[in-house]
């Protein structure tokens, strides 16, 4: 890096930094109840994703606003993609073989 970048740098401002910057709109998913068959949108922070070491053992799971009953799904490489890119909490699985 060159020293005038640097320099440059130093004299920034947090707010210049970030000038002309908007919020972005937060991350919802839809999902839907087996039990009720109610259809909601969720926050990225009232899901959970759990990765296994298989397709078996990687899920995704949420309490329906509906009902209460809590909601487990299987998670595909797409899905896995789509949640940890929009911010669900994630929790690695390890094998205990």
């Amino acid at each position: 890096m060159s020293e005038s970048a640097v320099s440059g740098a130093r004299g920034m401002t947090v707010a210049s930094a970030f000038a002309g910057m908007t919020n972005a709109a937060p991350v919802v998913f839809r999902a839907g109840c087996p039990d009720c068959r109610e259809r909601f949108e969720l926050a990225a922070s009232a899901l959970r994703l759990a990765i296994g070491a298989s397709s078996r053992t990687t899920f995704y799971s949420f309490t329906c606003p509906a009902c209460g009953a809590a909601v487990r799904k299987p998670a595909g490489e797409r899905i896995v993609e789509l949640l940890t890119g929009g911010g669900v909490r994630t929790l690695r699985l390890h094998s205990t073989v």
